[in-house]
Parts: structure tokens; sequence; C-alpha cells
């Protein structure tokens, strides 16, 4: 399975829709939350999930209760340009294909941060989804952007590495 999710033209084409898929939901929900009339404010969630951390039968893990009481409650408008963000810019990574399993990753790493905060909702749905798409890697982004950009960038690194070894040999 993972050599057909890595090398198949078939499984790129199929990552196509999951990519537009998952992407269209964090483009979505960022652009609502950019957009939506009032300021987006994540402390109610964040203010629920300290709560449900300390209630007599817990629904979120007391280390991340602590956390959000700790940290993310008293940097709260950081979170809020963080959530926004995130949400609009994985979103459009994953639709176009740029940077496709660094946003798939992105993806998760919030979805799993709205579950641990209490909120289900589709985030189990997308951290499947997105699980197919880190392990693709570049097929992933196969049939997007990425069949450009990651050539060009290695390209890039490749000069930047000669150029280094060049130096040293200079200097040595």
């Amino acid at each position: 399975m993972n050599e057909w999710l890595r090398n198949s033209k078939v499984a790129a084409a199929l990552l196509v829709l999951v990519r537009i898929y998952v992407g269209w939901k964090f483009l979505d929900a960022g652009w609502g939350k950019l957009t939506g009339g009032k300021a987006f404010d994540a402390s109610g969630l964040l203010k629920g999930a300290v709560a449900a951390s300390q209630s007599a039968k817990p629904t979120v893990q007391s280390w991340y209760g602590d956390f959000v009481n700790g940290f993310a409650l008293p940097h709260v408008g950081l979170f809020n340009f963080l959530v926004q963000w995130g949400e609009l810019l994985v979103g459009i990574g994953l639709i176009l294909g740029v940077f496709t399993t660094f946003a798939a990753l992105m993806a998760m790493f919030m979805n799993f941060n709205y579950l641990l905060a209490g909120a289900v909702s589709t985030n189990p749905n997308l951290i499947f989804l997105s699980i197919f798409l880190v392990v693709a890697g570049f097929n992933a982004g196969k049939f997007g952007g990425d069949y450009y950009l990651i050539p060009f960038l290695r390209a890039q690194m490749q000069k930047i590495r000669s150029n280094r070894m060049r130096g040293l040999t200079e200097t040595a």
C-alpha cells in the first residue's frame, strides 16, 4: 500500500480528490473565520476545553487543559491569528498541491488540537484523509504545484551545496 501511494499515477490522481476535499474544508473554515463579520475568537473553545478537563468526568485530558489554561488562553490573540490564517493557508496549499506534505501535516496538527480540546466534528475524518497525503509524500502533490516547485527547490539546494563545497575546498 505504501509503495502504491508513493509511486502510482493512479494514486496521485485519487489523492488530488482527497487534497481538494480536505483543502476545501480548511479553506472554507479559515475564510469564514477571516470574513465572518465579527472577529474570530477562540477563547470560548479554549475555556470550554479547560472546563471539560476539570469536570467530574473529564472529556479533555488534564495535561491539555493545563496547556490551554497556562499558555493558550493567555496568548489567545496569537492563537486567533494562527487558527484562521493556518486554516486558510493549509486549504490553499492542499487545493493547489503546493507544499502538500507540509500542509497535510499542519492539517493533522490542527485537527488533533481540536480533538484534544473536545471538538469532534469532522476532525477524525480529516485526520484519516490527511494521513494518506502524508504517507504519499511527493506523489500527493504530483498533479499540482509540487510537480514544478519541488524539483526547482531541490536544484536550488544543490546549487547552494555545490557553492558551499567549492568554498570549503578553496579555503583548504
